[in-house]
């Protein structure tokens, strides 16, 4: 399924909207491969323009250091998956099933299915899992969220909590429940393949476990 997908982005992130040229649309493209192969830690500027054949004055034009252009990919992944979410659970009229929907959308690996090209989304999937706390856990996280940077994320955890709002509207704690399911299908995967023994998963059919922990969680709390 390929589907043309244009992801609103927060404008404090960046300095000259990267979508708008086709420099902007490498550095976002590299950055993503960059990231997912060596790690956040060893990301350079100058490592990207060399792989982009740039100079870093021209990446700097488009952002101000590498930490904004960490928050910008994983905050793309959160209004596609926010999208993903809204067209895949469109059509399902029952609250129940439209929420286990959200948990295998949440869970299930990731292909590079959609348009732009230049976004890898099974890569920033991969990003997300290893690097993606990175982008809130910091000294200066108040003032990125009065910057708006986390947005998109904070409208998915809204998103996935009206679902479970629908299932009992009785029920006190949907957002908080929202985030933690989100947070938690991304971190069962990083610990399965990094701790494993904090986790009771192995690498043998990792989504439909996560995906039956989740559920068992999910409905254990909501009681419907």
């Amino acid at each position: 399924m390929k589907l043309a997908v244009q992801i609103k982005m927060t404008k404090s992130l960046y300095l000259r909207d990267p979508e708008q040229s086709e420099l902007g649309r490498n550095i976002i493209k590299h950055s993503i491969q960059l990231i997912q192969k060596t790690g956040f830690e060893s990301f350079k500027f100058k490592k990207l323009a060399e792989s982009i054949g740039t100079t870093e004055a021209g990446i700097y034009r488009y952002f101000e250091n590498k930490h904004k252009l960490l928050v910008y990919i994983i905050s793309w992944y959160w209004g596609w998956l926010d999208f993903q979410i809204g067209y895949q659970t469109n059509n399902v009229k029952d609250p129940i099933s439209k929420l286990k929907l959200v948990i295998k959308i949440l869970t299930n690996n990731v292909n590079k299915d959609l348009i732009p090209s230049h976004v890898d989304e099974s890569l920033l999937h991969q990003i997300l899992i290893a690097e993606g706390s990175k982008s809130y856990l910091t000294k200066h996280v108040g003032e990125d969220n009065n910057q708006q940077y986390f947005k998109p994320y904070k409208d998915l955890c809204n998103s996935v909590g009206e679902i479970i709002k629908e299932c009992n509207t009785q029920y006190q704690f949907p957002h908080a429940l929202a985030s933690t399911l989100i947070e938690v299908a991304h971190l069962q995967n990083f610990f399965i393949h990094n701790l494993p023994t904090i986790t009771n998963f192995d690498q043998t059919k990792k989504e439909d476990k996560i995906i039956e922990f989740l559920n068992n969680l999910v409905f254990s709390s909501i009681k419907c």
